[in-house]
């Protein structure tokens, strides 16, 4: 007879390699703390209901208490041969009470207990992942303080546009890191169901008490399917998906940072103690771990697209497919957690060279848009200030100077409407300050945006 908690129907033993690729003890052994808090709570209720005794429900709460105990003082070791954490936690708890620990199970499946564990420790997760990201965001304000007026040129194309501040740039991925929380505590709101109750797929006919379970596991409500609460794994991939547009924003800062890390740019300097060198170019200081989290963006893609090609063909209810979601959520959540610390050591300790970013901001003609809007306030309608900009513009590239190096005669070479008044319109300082609208790079409108960030937190 099989010795597997499913074994009574069997007369043969699982074959060695099918046993081996069935468990999943090496990647779910790390829910072994939703798993026996779960049971602690089922237990208990199974006690209140008498559907256990009252001194069977205490022995196994309080041995329950000590395998959880003992695992983390590490004198209890995993047992890796078990088939899964559940099997583990169940095996350890009748080896220590006997016939009493074998009534736990009553009135639950694996398939509503592993629903259970999943969602316990998606939220914890959810908790964590944005906490890094509120430090992260603390950082981003921070240096944005300091630098409401360092003025440096903005992009598009990744071509000078016009010249914005370093605050401004870093509220932009503020704004992102912001709405990252956002979306993290909005699935925490659909993770926050309690399945315990739903059993294999049609419930239980024991008079179990959820709403006990779920006030003792800090759940908002309990689930309201039972074929729904065992197969649904919407909560892992929205949390993934989550996590992937993290990652997306973390790499596209991180692209920038290794842009501008660059003697092309010479805008940042990374530390010595986040980047490396060169096994063979001595000069080389390389802005590996920024790279790296940029890399590291497909892998946690790639846990998204395993989640939904897993899930996209699965009949109603529990199917052991399933069981592929957690080796997916666990390596997402693991790289994101790891890229956003590395991500927040490296911004703390960079040391950003705002006067090569004023000095870039120079060149480009990145107040050419400026010109045209003096030439618009002196009564030019729009599409024709931009033509005479162009022509002032191209007349500037050929004789390779900057628009303010344009001397009075060669402006009215290209419109008498040109007069001095031009020189303080387009200095990159009015260009910025004058963009003062609410979300606008000029110090006033970062100065608010700050606030409203802050608050926001």
């Amino acid at each position: 007879m099989s010795s597997k908690l499913w074994g009574g129907r069997f007369s043969g033993q699982t074959n060695e390699q099918a046993g081996n690729f069935h468990s999943s003890i090496a990647f779910d052994s790390r829910l072994y703390r939703q798993d026996i808090n779960g049971s602690i709570a089922h237990a208990q209720m199974l006690g209140k209901q008498g559907i256990i005794s009252k001194q069977d429900a205490e022995a196994t709460v309080k041995s329950l208490e000590g395998i959880l105990a003992d695992i983390e003082s590490g004198a209890l070791k995993i047992d890796m041969n078990a088939e899964d954490i559940h099997s583990f936690v169940e095996a350890e708890l009748v080896s220590r009470i006997g016939d009493p620990g074998r009534r736990l199970h009553t009135g639950r499946s694996r398939n509503d207990q592993v629903a259970l564990d999943m969602r316990m420790y998606v939220k914890e997760e959810i908790d964590a992942t944005a906490g890094l990201l509120n430090k992260l965001l603390d950082a981003l304000l921070n240096g944005a303080k300091k630098h409401t007026a360092s003025i440096m040129p903005g992009y598009t194309h990744l071509q000078k546009a016009q010249p914005v501040t370093l605050a401004h740039h870093l509220l932009a991925y503020a704004q992102m890191f912001k709405r990252d929380c956002e979306r993290l505590n909005d699935c925490r709101k659909r993770t926050d169901e309690m399945p315990l109750g739903s059993g294999a797929l049609a419930s239980t006919s024991y008079p179990l008490d959820r709403e006990f379970v779920r006030e003792k596991l800090g759940f908002a409500r309990i689930s309201a399917n039972s074929m729904d609460s065992v197969s649904d794994r919407d909560f892992c991939a929205e949390f993934v998906f989550c996590l992937g547009l993290v990652m997306t924003h973390l790499s596209r800062f991180c692209e920038e940072l290794v842009l501008w890390s660059t003697d092309n740019f010479g805008f940042v300097e990374i530390s010595d103690s986040y980047a490396t060198g060169s096994s063979i170019m001595p000069q080389k200081k390389n802005p590996d771990m920024a790279e790296l989290i940029r890399g590291k963006t497909g892998r946690v893609y790639g846990s998204l697209t395993c989640l939904l090609t897993v899930m996209k063909g699965l009949p109603l209810s529990y199917n052991k497919d399933m069981q592929e979601d957690k080796e997916a959520v666990f390596d997402a959540v693991d790289t994101v957690k790891a890229c956003l610390s590395v991500f927040y050591g490296m911004f703390e300790t960079i040391t950003f060279n705002t006067d090569n970013m004023y000095k870039s901001a120079l060149g480009g003609y990145t107040n050419a848009t400026d010109a045209a809007d003096w030439l618009v306030k002196k009564g030019w309608s729009f599409r024709g200030a931009h033509e005479i900009t162009g022509r002032l513009v191209l007349y500037a590239i050929n004789k390779k100077k900057r628009l303010d190096e344009l001397t009075l005669d060669e402006l009215k070479s290209i419109s008498p409407v040109f007069d001095e008044t031009l020189y303080k319109a387009i200095s990159v300082e009015a260009c910025v300050n004058a963009r003062a609208l609410p979300g606008g790079p000029a110090e006033k409108a970062v100065l608010q945006a700050i606030e409203q960030l802050s608050r926001g937190k």
